[in-house]
C-alpha cells in the first residue's frame, strides 16, 4: 500500500451534490433577504406560488437542493422503496404547491446539507484509520550483498530483503533488526505512547518511526501483508459488518416511512373531512409532519457510533473485528483470563537462591550457571539470566538426563542441577515444599555427594495485572476467572497475586471450552482472553475472544474477535470503554431521535410547528445530535 491509497475516502465537501447543496443555500438566504427588504406579507394559498424575483429565487434554490434526492426518491418508488428522499420530495412540491417558497428552499437546502453532515461523519472517522496507510513510507534504503543502497518502491520488497532506516524515518515493512540499535515509535501500530528500545533481533513493524539511532532490517514478509496493512484490512471490513441493532432499525424505517406518509395523508385529509379546519391548514399540518418524521437521525444513529467506535479504537492499538462484537463486548459483565503469557511474562524467572551449609547464592549460581548455560531448557534460560550470562568456562562431560536435570564437570568437579530424582540419596530440603506450595518450580544444585542449595523459578505476574483487574472490577464486571492448564499451585499463587478468587487449573484444552460454555450460560455471555493461539477453542467458544499481542501475531489477530496490538493488558478496559461507550450512544441516539420527533410530530397535528421548524429541529437538529454525540468516540483516548 502507498499514500495515495488514502484518497479512498474523498471528501463529501467537494462532490456535486455538496456543489448544489452550497448554490441552494445561497439562493435561500439571498432570497429570503430579498423578501425580506420587500416587507414580504405573503399568506400561504393554494397554487400562489409568487414569480417575481425572489420568488424566482427561492424556486430557484428548492429546484436545485432537491436534485439531491429527486433522482433517488424516484427510483425508489420504482421499486416501491418510500424512503426518506421521497418524503422530502414531497415535502418540497407540497410546499411550492401552497405557495411557500422559503419552507420549499428550506427543505432543499437544509436536508441536503444533513446528508453531507452525515457522510462528512462517517468519513472522518474512516479516515482516522486509512491515514494508517500513508504511514507506510513509498520508497525504501533497499540494502545490496555488497552493502550498497538503492532506493526502491515499498510495494516491491520481499521477505529476507535488507532495508537501512534512518533517524526519523518510518520503517518500510515488517522485520527483524539485523544491526544497529534506537527507539522506534510503535503508536500507529500498537498504541502504546511510548517509544520502544529496538537492538540486534528486535522486531518491528511497517509504519512506525525510528527516533534515534541506525537500523538495518531484515524483512519477515512480502509488501502487501504486514501487520499495518492487515490492520487496515480488518478495520475497512469490520466497518462494512452491521450491528444487529442497525438490522433492527433498517427493518423497522423500511415500515415506518410507509406508515408515516399514509398518517399525513390522513391529517391532510381526514379532519377537513369533519369540518374541523381548512383543506390548505391541514395540508401544511401534514406536511410538516412529513419532514419531521423523516428517519435520517433514526438511520445513521447506529452506522456513525460504530465506525467511530472501530476506527477510535483502532487508532489506540485494539481492533474489534465488527459491530456485532462491539456490541457483545460493551454487554459482557463477565471475563475470563488464560494464565501463561495473558496474566503472567510467559517467561520463567529466578525467584529464589537459597544456599545451604554456608554456600552463598553467588557461589551456588557460579556453580549451576555454568552447567545450565550448556541446556536449551526454560528454566536453564532463567538461571543462566539471573548468573549473568557468563562465559561457561571448564565444562566438560555435560549431560541431559530427561525428568531429572543435567550434570556436567566443571573445573574437574562434578556439579549436578535438577529434581530430586537427580538426589536419590538425599532428603528433601528444607524450604522446599513451602516454595513448591506458592507455585514455584524447585531445582536442586549439588556435587557428587550433597544438595549445596536450591533455585525456585516461577513465570512472573505481568506488572499491570493486578492493577487491570482491579479497573475491571470497579467497572461493574461481575466475575473474573482464571481458566489455565497449568498446576493448582502455580495458578492459585497468580489467582492470590491478583485477587482473583475463581482459579481453574489443569485444564485441558477441551474442558476450558466446556468452562466457557458453563460461564457463558451463567452469565449471559463471557469474555475470553488469551494468546490467540493455543487458547483458540476457548476464545472461538466466548462471547468475544480477546487476543494479546497482535502486533507480534497474525494468528492472534486473525483468530480472535478482538486484538490488542500491544502487548499490554492495561488496553483491555480501554477496549471495552470504547464497547459501553459505544452501546450507550446508540441507545441514546435512537431514543432522542425518536422522543424528539415524537413532540414535533404532535406540534405539527397541533398546528404549532410549521414546515421551517420542523426541517431546521426536527431534521437538520436531531441529524446533528446524533452525528456530534458520536464523534464523541473519535476522541477517546486509551490514557483518559
Amino acid at each position: 500500500m502507498t499514500g495515495a491509497s488514502a484518497t479512498r475516502y474523498a471528501s463529501p465537501w467537494r462532490t456535486p451534490e455538496a456543489r448544489r447543496t452550497y448554490m441552494s443555500g445561497a439562493l435561500w438566504l439571498i432570497g429570503m433577504v430579498w423578501l425580506g427588504l420587500a416587507s414580504y406579507t405573503h399568506r400561504a394559498g393554494w397554487f400562489q406560488l409568487r414569480l417575481d424575483g425572489p420568488g424566482l429565487v427561492l424556486l430557484t434554490s428548492a429546484l436545485i437542493g432537491g436534485w439531491n434526492f429527486f433522482p433517488k426518491a424516484l427510483r425508489g418508488l420504482g421499486r416501491y422503496r418510500l424512503d426518506m428522499n421521497f418524503l422530502m420530495t414531497i415535502a418540497i412540491a407540497g410546499a411550492l404547491l401552497i405557495g411557500e417558497p422559503i419552507e420549499a428552499a428550506a427543505i432543499a437546502a437544509l436536508f441536503s446539507f444533513v446528508e453531507l453532515l452525515e457522510a462528512a461523519a462517517v468519513v472522518r472517522a474512516r479516515r482516522a484509520v486509512e491515514a494508517l496507510v500513508v504511514l507506510s513510507p513509498e520508497e525504501a534504503a533497499l540494502v545490496a550483498a555488497d552493502g550498497s543502497e538503492e532506493l526502491v518502491p515499498t510495494n516491491s520488497l520481499q521477505r529476507g530483503h535488507v532495508v537501512r532506516v534512518r533517524p526519523g524515518d518510518r520503517i518500510p515493512i515488517d522485520g527483524v533488526v539485523r544491526s544497529g540499535e534506537s527507539e522506534v515509535d510503535e503508536a500507529s501500530v500498537t498504541g502504546e505512547s511510548v517509544p520502544v528500545a529496538k537492538a540486534r533481533d528486535s522486531e518491528v513493524f511497517a509504519g512506525t518511526m525510528v527516533v534515534q539511532g541506525f537500523l538495518e532490517i531484515e524483512a519477515t514478509t512480502d509488501a502487501g501483508n504486514t501487520t499495518l496493512d492487515r490492520i487496515v484490512k480488518l478495520v475497512r471490513q469490520a466497518e462494512a459488518r452491521k450491528v444487529p441493532i442497525e438490522h433492527v432499525v433498517e427493518r423497522f424505517a423500511r415500515w415506518y416511512t410507509p406508515a408515516v406518509t399514509g398518517t399525513a395523508l390522513l391529517v391532510m385529509i381526514v379532519p377537513p373531512l369533519l369540518g374541523w379546519g381548512t383543506n390548505l391548514e391541514w395540508f401544511t399540518r401534514g406536511l410538516s409532519l412529513l419532514v419531521i418524521a423523516c428517519p435520517c437521525a433514526l438511520v445513521i444513529a447506529t452506522p456513525v457510533t460504530v465506525v467511530s467506535a472501530l476506527t477510535s479504537a483502532a487508532r489506540n492499538g485494539v481492533i474489534i473485528k465488527g459491530g456485532e462484537f462491539l456490541e457483545s463486548l460493551g454487554a459482557t459483565r463477565a471475563i475470563a483470563f488464560d494464565k501463561t503469557g495473558t496474566l503472567t511474562e510467559g517467561r520463567l524467572e529466578v525467584t529464589d537462591v537459597i544456599g545451604f551449609d554456608g554456600v552463598s547464592a553467588e557461589e551456588l549460581l557460579a556453580l549451576a550457571g555454568p552447567v545450565e548455560a550448556r541446556s536449551e531448557h526454560p528454566i536453564a534460560e532463567a538461571v543462566v539470566r539471573r548468573w549473568g550470562g557468563k562465559v561457561a568456562d571448564g565444562v566438560t562431560d555435560f549431560e541431559a538426563l530427561p525428568g531429572r536435570g543435567v550434570t556436567a564437570m566443571v573445573n574437574g568437579h562434578k556439579v549436578r542441577v535438577g529434581t530430586m530424582a537427580l538426589f536419590p540419596e538425599s532428603a528433601v530440603p528444607d524450604g522446599m515444599q513451602g516454595l513448591e506450595e506458592k507455585g514455584r518450580t524447585v531445582i536442586l544444585v549439588g556435587d557428587e555427594s550433597r544438595i549445596l542449595g536450591l533455585v525456585a523459578v516461577a513465570d512472573t505476574v505481568r506488572a499491570n495485572a493486578a492493577k487491570t483487574v482491579r479497573r475491571l472490577e470497579r467497572m461493574g464486571m461481575r466475575h473474573v476467572v482464571i481458566l489455565t492448564g497449568d498446576n493448582a499451585a502455580a495458578a492459585g499463587a497468580v489467582g492470590e497475586a491478583l485477587g482473583i478468587s475463581d482459579v481453574r487449573a489443569r485444564l485441558l484444552p477441551e474442558q476450558k471450552v466446556a468452562a466457557i460454555e458453563n460461564l457463558v450460560r451463567e452469565y449471559h455471555g463471557i469474555a475470553m482472553v488469551g494468546d490467540g493461539v493455543n487458547d483458540a477453542p476457548a476464545l472461538a467458544t466466548a462471547t468475544v475472544g480477546i487476543a494479546m499481542g497482535g502486533a507480534g501475531s497474525p494468528a492472534a489477530v486473525e483468530t480472535a474477535d478482538v486484538a490488542l496490538m500491544a502487548d499490554d493488558l492495561t488496553m483491555l478496559p480501554y477496549a471495552i470503554r470504547v464497547a459501553r461507550l459505544s452501546r450507550s450512544l446508540v441507545r441514546f441516539n435512537i431514543a432522542a431521535a425518536l422522543s424528539l420527533k415524537l413532540l414535533l410530530a404532535i406540534g405539527a397535528v397541533a398546528g404549532v410547528v410549521d414546515l421551517l421548524i420542523a426541517v431546521l429541529v426536527g431534521d437538520m437538529g436531531a441529524s446533528i445530535v446524533v452525528t456530534l454525540n458520536a464523534m464523541r468516540l473519535a476522541r477517546l483516548r486509551a490514557s483518559q
